[in-house]
């Protein structure tokens, strides 16, 4: 019965996320796996507590992240594998904690194993560069008013409210099972905690709502490009061509039959990650120069008229040689975003957060099979790391009247909530994110990458632009909604079935609140789940129900 109770979680905790979405069974995912760990005992009770907990998140994480055989048949195995180690630490904790006798006994075991596992949702997102893909509280991102609370202490924050709430729940219910009579006051406090979690969403919506805000709106560009894993099916001249097609295509739309600029006009014009093929040179003074199909993509859709153009491309040191720039001996390479004014002015963000065997091999130089590992699963040769950025300054840029402070995150960035939270300040600002998930095909990565990064913009109380070259190209406001401010339709790019994986232009319109205010989690970052979990563990160990 364990056993079944540990594989039942596991599924019904893969269910939460896309493609399945079953978010309403989030109150209830981790019941069978709770109480089978509250019912073990024994001196081996901690060994039992792991392997049970390990078997829930290895089935749970095969099933979610399934979609990494499309580029890794192996890493499908190993990072499930792995990460089913924090799931069974959870379980040897929860078996060691034992049972709770009394209401209040069962609130204070509630709050260990919530806060503990919030922990650990943590430390799996911070371990070896990390991993915090799809925690528990994702499972909220579809659910507007419940997910307000990740502004206080991050989506983990959900997370601990889930095991917290169904903790109390199979407790509650052992001693119902037991017929022990008593009231059960704990159960009527973690209720009221749910209320208030409603609550405070509503009223968190409601002020963003009355907030003063400018309008900003961005065209975002999608092409769709065919991929197998790293290796691009077309041809440089194919894909620039493309972004020339599109973006003229869209704009032209937006001109009067006198071709006058209407209102509809944007202010910036986004492409997402890597969009041109061509590279930027860039001098420690700021010089630049780049690849002359950039310049010529550049200047055609320039032709149309005014805007700042924002995209990904890779970036190259360089130095001066005469009146050239070349590539600087043993230069570096950088993954960015490049934001051209309309007078074509340059300004980049280098990416801080790369992906393991995606963009950096750690100890390549020395283990150089791992060069080997990365061809066969990439299917393009390793041309080297690419190295992390260092800035935290957000780039300035012009819409109509007013200077927006864009957040700028590339590919998995948006994921990060530590990382994105140390751009924020006062002013107008709005995350900025270019990614390509066209690594992964037609598979569930794409809509769990964005059911992800919506968070970003609960959290930190800013709004969210994204462009991907395959994937979910959208924009959210600072409550995580898609929906557009006038016509209320969701600002998401799709074809007419409905899929996002589709090639076409997307014109959105967002409010930018004049004078954001700071969340919690924006000043305090992970130090409050951090000292709530290491409440959790202290006043466990020394808890009457902790097994010694």
């Amino acid at each position: 019965m364990r056993i079944a109770a540990a594989v039942l979680s596991g599924l019904l905790v893969a269910g939460l996320v896309p493609p399945f979405d079953f978010s309403a069974l989030a109150w209830v995912a981790m019941l069978p796996l709770l109480a089978a760990l509250s019912s073990v005992e024994g001196k081996r009770a901690g060994w039992t507590g792991f392997a049970l907990g390990y078997l829930a998140g290895l089935v749970c994480c095969l099933i979610q992240l399934r979609w990494l055989a499309v580029v890794s048949p192996l890493g499908m195995v190993l990072l499930p594998l792995y990460l089913g180690i924090f799931w069974g630490l959870f379980g040897a904790f929860a078996a060691k904690l034992g049972k709770a006798e009394s209401a209040g006994a069962s609130l204070r075991v509630a709050f260990c194993l919530g806060a503990v596992w919030a922990g650990l949702e943590w430390l799996r997102g911070w371990l070896f560069t990390g991993f915090g893909w799809n925690g528990l509280g994702v499972a909220f991102h579809e659910a507007r008013v419940m997910a307000q609370a990740a502004d206080l202490l991050g989506v983990a924050g959900l997370s601990l409210m889930l095991v917290f709430f169904q903790s109390v729940v199979a407790q509650a219910g052992r001693q119902l099972i037991l017929r022990k009579s008593g009231i059960r006051w704990d159960l009527a406090v973690a209720a009221l905690l749910v209320i208030s979690m409603y609550g405070y969403g509503r009223a968190r919506i409601a002020d963003e709502e009355r907030a003063e805000s400018v309008r900003l709106k961005t065209l975002l560009v999608q092409i769709n490009i065919p991929q197998d894993a790293a290796r691009v099916l077309w041809t440089d001249l194919q894909v620039h061509q493309a972004y020339e097609d599109e973006t003229l295509k869209a704009l032209d739309a937006m001109k009067s039959p006198q071709g006058e600029i209407s209102a509809k006009w944007p202010d910036w014009v986004l492409w997402p990650e890597s969009a041109l093929t061509g590279r930027i040179l860039r001098t420690t003074d700021g010089g630049w120069g780049t690849w002359q199909i950039n310049l010529d993509t550049i200047a055609q859709v320039r032709t149309a008229g005014p805007f700042s153009l924002i995209y990904g491309v890779n970036e190259l040191e360089a130095e001066k040689s005469g009146d050239q720039l070349v590539m600087k001996t043993k230069g570096r390479a950088y993954n960015s975003i490049a934001v051209m004014s309309p007078s074509d002015e340059l300004q980049t963000y280098r990416k801080r957060h790369l992906v393991i065997f995606g963009e950096t091999i750690p100890f390549v130089d020395s283990i150089p099979f791992l060069k080997k590992i990365y061809e066969q699963q990439a299917g393009v040769e390793f041309g080297g790391s690419f190295t992390p950025g260092d800035s935290v300054e957000p780039l300035p840029i012009p819409a109509g009247g007013t200077v927006i402070g864009a957040i700028p995150t590339v590919c998995f960035e948006d994921t990060v909530g530590r990382l994105v939270r140390k751009f924020t300040r006062s002013g107008p600002q709005v995350i900025i994110n270019v990614t390509n998930d066209g690594w992964f095909k037609e598979s569930p990565a794409a809509a769990q990458h964005f059911a992800n990064a919506r968070f970003r913009a609960i959290e930190l109380r800013r709004p969210m632009l994204r462009c991907a070259n395959s994937g979910v190209s959208a924009a959210l406001d600072s409550t995580g909604s898609a929906d557009d401010p006038n016509s209320w339709q969701q600002q998401i790019l799709t074809d007419e079935k409905g899929s996002h994986f589709t090639r076409g232009s997307l014109l959105t319109e967002l409010k930018i609140p004049l004078r954001p205010s700071f969340s919690l989690f924006a000043v305090i970052g992970d130090w409050g789940i951090l000292g709530l979990a290491a409440t959790g563990l202290v006043l466990a160990v020394f808890s009457r129900e902790f097994r010694r």
